[in-house]
């Protein structure tokens, strides 16, 4: 059940969210957090039952050894070390199984000439994320950070529907006081004013921009499997995905944050133009927000982040990225798209100190010319360095992401006449002067509400000027829209498949 879809947008969706405020009426929140909590299971069966009863194993097993650390915390330390161990390597050995056992036999068979079968293992949607989600809660209640025990606002936090799927990868402390929060049980109208505002802006974003460039990009990267294509169709195909992924996430990321405020339920914000980026650390603070905050607190800070001198720094920066880029997906273009940005990461810190500790390095850069042209440089440079690690992350194979490589550099030489391609770049364009230089969707949302709370919600509700308007403006275009999503080829968001 896509977010896109007619199912979710005029069935599911209405009838969660009557029933949620309608059953914290009559019975009271806890009834309504149960009811809400069946929804979010029954959404997540609609992609797949089979993998229902894994999902609520996990979710068991974790709360579990949650209420043991916790209970253990006046214990010795090697006590609640075990129990976190024992929590931590569970749920790594489920994801290693579901996720990557294909990749180590297929690996193995190739480095030992052996011939193990492959064990055709279905990956359960989101295991990655309800896994990393749930890693993070144990890590906190061993930390002692973590008060909120109550198993089915746990069960919720987990299970959740406008995050279970895709993320943004959650905290406990961000989200179990807001469901134990009465105010979530009233339904206010400036949750749905801004709430419909992100949901209309994630799908245009997904159904409008994102799925319109993908045929360019899937056309690029199907030929460059078996042949050499023209340089300026791998470059065509290059940054159509480029733009493919980032209004596909985006768009995503502002229908969670959206479909979540009408509840009532603020979820981080996990995206910020990472395209205006003007170097590799603030791509990355910009890009998956909450997915390079987890590897940051619970992997990069754990293996000693910069606290042990400068080479240990760098190893754990490029072993932070190269693992998240295995956590993508169980392939080799993975492994290398995050030891590509591991290698960037380094750079960019060795190019730092360079500009503190070297005089002619910061004689080079603090000219009259450098503060003009540099930030407009790294900008660029940033931009490009990104682009050339999405083709590791979008190709099929590393063979197939080094042809693409080669014909964007202009170095292969086509076997036979190129393939006749519509060229895109009237597409392209417009779409990559949004994501370079128009404001994002918070930027609008909160703007739009400091303007709403400056007038007052109600008044401006009552007089339809011009919240009223807005209001309904969204509503038949959110249905239209979803209309059009029901009667055509719906994809799913890139980010399903991780």
């Amino acid at each position: 059940m896509l977010f896109t879809s007619g199912t979710f947008l005029l069935i599911f969706l209405p009838i969660t969210l009557i029933a949620f405020f309608g059953i914290a009426r009559a019975a009271g929140l806890r009834s309504a957090i149960v009811w809400l909590t069946l929804a979010s299971l029954f959404f997540y069966a609609y992609w797949d039952a089979r993998f229902v009863a894994l999902l609520v194993g996990s979710i068991a097993f974790n709360y579990l050894i949650g209420e043991l650390l916790y209970r253990a915390r006046s214990s010795t330390s090697a006590k609640r070390k075990s129990i976190l161990f024992l929590g931590i390597s569970t749920d790594l050995a489920l994801l290693a199984y579901f996720k990557y056992a294909n990749f180590f036999v297929d690996n193995f068979n190739i480095l030992a000439h052996a011939q193990l079968p492959a064990p055709h293992i279905v990956l359960p949607l989101g295991i990655s994320f309800f896994t990393f989600t749930q890693i993070a809660y144990l890590a906190d209640v061993y930390a002692g950070k973590v008060t909120e025990r109550s198993p089915w606002r746990y069960a919720l936090f987990v299970t959740y529907f406008p995050h279970l799927i895709a993320g943004p990868v959650l905290h406990h402390a961000e989200m179990m006081p807001q469901f134990a929060d009465p105010a979530i049980a009233r339904a206010r109208m400036i949750n749905f004013v801004l709430g419909l505002s992100f949901l209309i802006l994630g799908i245009a974003k997904k159904v409008l921009l994102a799925d319109s460039v993908a045929p360019f990009a899937n056309e690029a990267f199907t030929h460059v499997n078996t042949e050499f294509i023209p340089t300026w169709q791998a470059w065509q195909g290059a940054l159509a995905y480029t733009l493919q992924i980032y209004f596909d996430f985006s768009g995503y990321s502002d229908m969670a944050v959206g479909l979540s405020l009408l509840i009532g339920v603020r979820l981080p914000y996990n995206f910020n133009s990472p395209y205006k980026a003007r170097n590799i650390v603030d791509f990355w603070r910009r890009w998956h927000m909450t997915l390079s905050r987890f590897l940051r607190d619970y992997l990069y800070i754990p293996l000693g982040g910069n606290k042990k001198g400068t080479v240990r720094r760098y190893a754990n920066l490029f072993t932070t990225m190269l693992l998240g880029g295995l956590w993508h997906g169980a392939a080799w273009t993975f492994v290398l798209w995050g030891a590509l940005h591991g290698s960037y990461l380094m750079c960019n810190h060795a190019w730092q100190w360079c500009k503190q500790h070297l005089d002619w390095v910061r004689r080079l850069t603090t000219n009259r010319t450098a503060r003009y042209v540099g930030p407009t440089f790294s900008w660029v440079l940033t931009l490009l360095a990104v682009v050339v690690g999405w083709v590791y992350f979008r190709a099929e194979s590393v063979s197939a992401a080094h042809r693409m490589l080669s014909c964007m550099a202009a170095l292969c030489t086509l076997e036979g006449p190129a393939p006749i391609v519509e060229p895109a770049w009237f597409v392209l364009i417009p779409m990559a002067a949004l994501a370079l230089f128009a404001p994002n969707s918070q930027e609008l949302v909160d703007a739009y509400q400091k303007r709403l709370n400056a007038r007052g919600v109600k008044r401006a509700w009552m007089k339809l000027q011009p919240t009223g308007i807005f209001v309904g403006a969204v509503s038949a275009v959110t249905l239209l829209i979803a209309m059009i999503s029901a009667s055509r080829l719906v994809t799913e968001f890139i980010y399903f498949n991780f």
